[in-house]
Parts: structure tokens; C-alpha cells; sequence
């Protein structure tokens, strides 16, 4: 796809205060990402403060959240800022609203994921709602991080991070999930 070694990577959902941020750190750890990705995250209408709960599931698995904010995707469409290599949408209405240019062209793709910010419940709900999402999200962004950019053609690409989104996750009656159909 791109001939060089780091790919930019921009997690977009309308606050940008749980699930993009999650992602955001997730990607940026280097056991996921071995030196092969920058990750972003960016809101269609953001927050301005990262959510208490989501700080809470990152240092409950020692994920670093130092410098993590909640900020416009506008930061990441001007001509100054980095392009753009893959733009992922995890919530249906960041998927749904117009995007704007992105500079380089990067492939797009949306991996929904179950906004826990909206979860009306205890402490213990809301913790289980974003260790949810947490968990999904690294599943997923572990798939696309064992893909093996530099061998697939464009097409081949977009339909395996299509997949990537589509997959729901462990079942009971999948409990491994669909890794295999993606590595």
C-alpha cells in the first residue's frame, strides 16, 4: 500500500472522549503497534476532557494515557497536519457524518462499537461498558496491526478491515472469535 515503514492511524467518534481515545492508546502501545503505526483519534463534536472512566480502563491494564485529549478532527484535515494512511470511525454517528478532506487519500473504515459514555446505570455498569468496549476495540485493533500491510493489495485491505469491524467479538458459540479468518 505505502512504502514506508510507520502508518498513520486516526480513530474518529463524535466526542472523542472514550472509545477513539481508547483506540488511540491501544494502537499506540508498542507491544500492538512494534513500531508500525502512529495512532490519532480526533471527535466530530468532541468532549474537551477524556472521559474519568475511560483514564480508569487504560491504567487498569497499564496502558499509558499521558497527553491523551479530546480534540476536533478539523486538527487532522489541514494541509500542515500528517496524512493520514487509514481514518476508522467506531461510532455510527462519526460514520455517518460528512468527513472532511483527508489529506493523502486514506482508506476509511468504520468498526462500531457500543457507545459506553450513553450507558444509563451504577458505577459497576458504567466500568463494565467501557472494559467492553476496551476489550473489543484491542481485539480488533490487534487484527489489524497482525495484517500484513505491505503484501495486500488495496482492495484485499479494505475488505479485511471491513471484516475486522464486522466481527462481533467472542461468542459462546465462538469463543475465539474470527481471528483466524484474518491472519
Amino acid at each position: 500500500m505505502v512504502d514506508r515503514k510507520k502508518f498513520n492511524v486516526l480513530f474518529v467518534c463524535t466526542g472523542n472522549s472514550a472509545r477513539s481515545i481508547l483506540a488511540e492508546a491501544l494502537l499506540n502501545q508498542p507491544i500492538i503497534n512494534r513500531g508500525h503505526f502512529n495512532a490519532f483519534s480526533a471527535g466530530t463534536e468532541p468532549q474537551g476532557e477524556v472521559s474519568a472512566h475511560a483514564l480508569d480502563v487504560l491504567k487498569r491494564h497499564h496502558i499509558r494515557a499521558k497527553g491523551l485529549r479530546s480534540k476536533s478532527w478539523e486538527e487532522f484535515a489541514g494541509s500542515d497536519s500528517p496524512a493520514m494512511d487509514f481514518v476508522i470511525t467506531v461510532c455510527d454517528q462519526a460514520a455517518k457524518e460528512q468527513h472532511p478532506y483527508w489529506p493523502g487519500h486514506p482508506m476509511t473504515t468504520h468498526w462500531g462499537v457500543p457507545d459506553p459514555v450513553a450507558l444509563q446505570g451504577s458505577d459497576e455498569d458504567k466500568r463494565r461498558a467501557f472494559r467492553n468496549a476496551f476489550l473489543l476495540l484491542k481485539r480488533r485493533i490487534e487484527l489489524f496491526s497482525s495484517l500484513p500491510l505491505d503484501k495486500l493489495d488495496r482492495l484485499s485491505l479494505r475488505e479485511r478491515m471491513k471484516a475486522i469491524g464486522a466481527d462481533p467479538g467472542p461468542s459462546k458459540a465462538n469463543p475465539g472469535g474470527a481471528n483466524e479468518a484474518y491472519l
